[in-house]
């Protein structure tokens, strides 16, 4: 290309010059990110072939001993007064007093209720002056068949009349023993007006009000429960007598606990009072009851707990924790960590629980490690760190510090 004007050309190779450059210096910067990414990714590479793949899971395990455990079996019971009584008065009139509070401890034989005494007043002055009358009559016909006696001997009257008055003094001793009788019943019927309290325990709910028409031996009053001692009624299945072995008495039952609703055991054992001596064809229970000594009345009737029944203790079995138990489609199981630190399946036997663990019938061995956490994560095969339940991670803690350097 010719160009007339000789000024241009410098101006156009001075262009040509500032490109070169400028190409050079971006191929620069190229060629340095490029190594610096090479770097990068044969120092992940290399970190990677020294972990191996995915680190292995801190887990916690228990190593296997044999123990000895309980032969027991709970159920639900319920609470109720070793004696219960119903108050009703003896006879009717009108309720005048309560003479107790409701809900309060209540002593054998201390008054609760009140009824109108005056009509009954009454009544015993009626039978006492009946008494006094025939009194008289006895008299009467003693002294008249004494008189006639004397008249028979000298012949002045007739062996009927003599026999007449020594009847007639009979019958009157009669009617005196039925005046006495009635003074008796009258003085027993002012007597009911107190409503007394058979034994004691304590007082239930006040069913009327004072001043209420109360009929005798009907009308409820309240009740009165004895809870010091106090009985616990439940039942078992037959599965569950089959566990403890077989039907129970109170021969062979050992111990029997009580666990209040907190979850604490109550700290007197009880002892088995009652055991029906058939199975309840309908609901497939035995009938059971205990006994519990509760001086302090922390137990009311009506309360439900839950009792334990001891009859031996089994050998020679494990326990594990309930959490480290697992169910699949062929049953329970366990993780067991190996000699490789390996996580393996484990199908088990269990039996009944002992507190918080399960008892381990079969499949596992003494000296294996069970893990008892993080066993939802795991799988067949997968790699752990096992340490001890209750201590800390070992490969948890380096691996910290090695974070930290």
């Amino acid at each position: 290309m010719l160009f007339n004007d000789a000024k241009q050309r410098p101006q156009i190779h001075l262009f040509k010059t500032k490109s070169f450059a400028g190409a050079v210096k971006l191929t620069t910067i190229a060629l340095m990110v490029g190594l610096a990414l090479n770097g990068c990714g044969k120092k992940n590479d290399a970190a990677a072939q020294a972990g191996g793949g995915m680190p292995a899971m801190p887990v916690s395990v228990i190593e296997l001993k044999a123990t000895s455990v309980p032969i027991s079996a709970e159920a639900v019971a319920q609470t109720e007064g070793a004696k219960e009584v119903e108050i009703r008065p003896r006879v009717g009139g009108i309720l005048l007093k309560k003479l107790f509070e409701e809900g309060s401890p209540i002593k054998a034989g201390q008054a609760m209720f009140l009824i109108d005494p005056v009509p009954f007043q009454i009544a015993l002055s009626n039978a006492k002056a009946q008494l006094a009358q025939q009194q008289a009559h006895v008299e009467q016909t003693q002294r008249e068949a004494t008189r006639l006696d004397g008249l028979l001997v000298s012949q002045s009257i007739s062996k009927r009349e003599a026999d007449n008055a020594g009847s007639d003094s009979t019958l009157a001793r009669a009617a005196l023993a039925q005046a006495e009788a009635g003074v008796r019943e009258a003085q027993l019927n002012l007597s009911y007006t107190t409503v007394t309290s058979p034994l004691s325990g304590i007082a239930g709910r006040f069913e009327f009000s004072e001043g209420a028409l109360v009929n005798a031996n009907t009308s409820l009053l309240t009740t009165v429960s004895q809870i010091s001692p106090i009985w616990a009624r439940f039942s078992l299945s037959d599965s569950e007598l089959a566990q403890l072995g077989g039907h129970l008495s109170p021969s062979n039952v050992k111990e029997v606990a009580l666990i209040m609703a907190n979850g604490k055991e109550y700290p007197s054992k009880g002892t088995l009072n009652f055991a029906a001596s058939g199975i309840d064809p309908q609901l497939g229970t035995q009938q059971l009851r205990a006994t519990f000594e509760n001086p302090d009345k922390s137990l009311l009737p009506g309360q439900f707990v839950r009792v334990r029944v001891t009859t031996g203790h089994k050998d020679g079995v494990f326990v594990v924790p309930q959490t480290s138990v697992l169910t699949n489609d062929q049953g329970k199981f366990v993780y067991i960590a190996n000699d490789k630190n390996e996580a393996t399946i484990k199908p088990i036997v269990v039996g009944n629980w002992v507190g918080t663990d399960w008892v381990i019938l079969s499949g596992l061995e003494a000296g294996e490690k069970v893990i008892v956490d993080n066993v939802i994560k795991l799988r067949p095969g997968a790699a752990v760190a096992p340490h001890p339940a209750g201590e800390a991670p070992v490969a948890a803690d380096k691996s910290k510090e090695a974070a930290a350097k």
